[in-house]
């Protein structure tokens, strides 16, 4: 349960994270507008709470697995709302980032 629970956490953060950042982008660099910059920084000021309600209580080993999570949510966001293609080569660096969060949180450990 546990796992899961930080799985979806991850995915949740991801979402507002990525989402925020891409609000952002659209108000400045699309020219769309305050609004969608101001909804981006409270995405991104969700996507900070999110991560604090992860089971493992580590900072920097939470934030350096997101880190996987966000290379492969990045790509998938890009794929899903702005018809972004990658090739083999996004694919490849994206599963090597989410077997580096798989180690990262969920390799066994010594307590």
């Amino acid at each position: 349960m546990t796992v899961t629970r930080s799985i979806v956490l991850f995915v949740v953060a991801a979402l507002f994270e990525i989402g925020g950042a891409w609000l952002v982008w659209q108000g400045v660099r699309e020219n769309k507008g305050l609004l969608w910059v101001g909804g981006g920084v409270i995405a991104l000021g969700i996507y900070g709470f999110v991560a604090t309600l992860q089971p493992d209580a580590n900072f920097g080993r939470i934030l350096a697995a997101y880190g996987g999570v966000f290379v492969a949510g990045s790509l998938a966001w890009g794929m899903a709302v702005d018809g972004f293609r990658p090739d083999r080569w996004d694919l490849i660096g994206a599963a090597v980032c989410l077997v580096g969060v798989a180690v990262i949180m969920y390799a066994p450990r010594d307590a």
